[in-house]
C-alpha cells in the first residue's frame, strides 16, 4: 500500500475538482429533499446519518435504504444486486450496529432482466449471513432499477453527530481489491470468504461497545473528503485531512482515490488516546488504517499536504446536505 504522495499536489486545483465532482454534487442534492420533507439533524430521530436510529429498549433499531444509479444497474447488474446488500450492511456497521434483515425493490424488463440483479442479492445475502425477508418486484418496466433497505440493531451508537473538536480522524479501508471498471468502485468483497466479511463488519460495533469512539461514517460515493464533509456538517465542526496519510492502493492516482467508493471503508472520529487501540483492531485483520487528520472548530473542510492547505467546502457559508445539528424538535 502507499501512504504517501508521490509528488507535489496542486491543492487548490484538487479542492476545486472535489468540490465540483459528481460525488459531492450528488450529496448536495440531499439538502433539497431534506428541506422539502422538513427534517434535519434536529428532528426527534436525527436525519443525516447512515441510518435512522430509533430508540428501542436499551439500544436502537437501525433502518437504512439505498437506491442505485440506473447506469450502474444496467452495466453491472449482478454487482448492483451484491451492492444492494453490501452497502446497506456497511451503513449498519458505521453506526455500531449488526444487521437483522434485508428487503429489496427490483424493476426490470422481464424476468431475464431481473435475474442477475436477484442473483447478486442472493449471493451477497448468503456470504454476509443476512437474510432477505421480502420486497417488491415489477418485471414490466423499460429499464432495470434497484432499491434495497435493511434493518439492524445497535447497543451503543456511532453517529455523524458526535465528532468533537480535538478528535482525530481515522480512515480504515480494505485495500485488498481492485477497481470494478468503469466506475470508481474499489471492490474488495466478492472474492473474500464469508468469515472475513462478517468479522470485518463486526469491528465497528466492537469499537462502539468498547467506548473507543462515538462518531463514524462509512465512505460513500462522495469519497474520503466528501464523507468527512458530511460528518463535519452533522457534528457542527470542521475537519482537516492530511493527504499524505490517507491509505490508498499502490499505483492509484490520488485524485481518483479521493473520489472512490470502497467496498469496506470508514471514517472514525475519536479522542487521541484511543487512536492506537482503534488502529490495532483494523491492522489485526489486515485492513489499512491510519490517523489522517483532525476535527477542528468552525465549518471548513480542508485538505493539507506538506505545509499547504486548501478549503474544499466551507460549511458555515454553504451547507452540503442540510442536516446540521440544532435545537431538538
Amino acid at each position: 500500500m502507499s501512504l504517501a504522495l508521490s509528488g507535489t499536489v496542486d491543492l487548490d486545483a484538487l479542492a476545486a475538482a472535489l468540490r465540483s465532482g459528481r460525488g459531492m454534487e450528488a450529496k448536495a442534492d440531499i439538502a433539497a429533499a431534506v428541506a422539502r420533507l422538513g427534517v434535519s439533524g434536529a428532528s426527534v430521530v436525527a436525519v443525516g446519518d447512515d441510518c435512522a436510529a430509533i430508540p428501542e429498549g436499551d439500544g436502537y433499531l437501525l433502518f437504512a435504504i439505498e437506491g442505485f444509479m440506473n447506469a450502474f444497474v444496467e452495466r453491472d447488474p449482478w454487482f448492483a444486486g451484491w451492492c444492494g446488500v453490501m452497502v446497506n450492511l456497511s451503513d449498519i456497521a458505521a453506526m455500531g450496529g449488526r444487521p437483522i434483515a434485508v428487503v429489496d425493490a427490483v424493476w426490470a424488463n422481464g424476468e431475464a432482466g431481473a435475474a442477475p440483479v436477484l442473483e447478486g442479492l442472493r449471493d451477497a445475502s448468503a456470504r454476509f449471513g443476512t437474510p432477505i425477508v421480502g420486497g417488491h418486484s415489477n418485471l414490466a418496466c423499460d429499464r432495470g432499477q434497484l432499491s434495497v433497505a435493511v434493518l439492524g440493531r445497535a447497543r451503543r451508537l456511532l453517529t455523524s453527530f458526535d465528532a468533537a473538536p480535538g478528535d482525530r480522524l481515522i480512515a480504515a479501508v480494505d485495500l485488498r481489491g481492485r477497481y470494478r471498471e468503469p466506475f470508481d468502485n474499489w471492490e474488495a468483497a466478492t472474492d473474500a470468504p464469508a468469515d472475513r466479511l462478517r468479522g470485518d463488519l463486526e469491528l465497528l460495533p466492537e469499537i462502539a461497545e468498547a467506548g473507543l469512539s462515538c462518531a463514524a461514517k462509512d465512505i460513500s460515493q462522495a469519497g474520503v473528503v466528501g464523507t468527512a464533509a458530511m460528518l463535519a456538517e452533522c457534528s457542527g465542526v470542521g475537519v482537516r485531512i492530511e493527504l499524505d496519510a490517507v491509505p490508498r492502493p499502490d499505483g492509484v492516482p490520488l485524485d481518483r482515490w479521493l473520489r472512490s467508493f470502497p467496498s469496506f471503508g470508514y471514517l472514525i472520529a475519536a479522542p487521541s488516546n484511543h487512536v492506537d487501540a482503534i488502529l490495532g483492531r483494523f491492522h489485526a485483520r489486515g485492513i489499512a488504517a491510519a490517523d489522517i487528520g483532525g476535527i477542528t472548530r468552525g465549518g471548513r473542510v480542508e485538505i493539507a499536504s506538506r505545509g499547504g492547505v486548501a478549503t474544499v467546502w466551507d460549511l458555515a457559508a454553504r451547507p452540503l446536505i442540510g442536516c446540521a445539528p440544532g435545537p431538538a424538535s
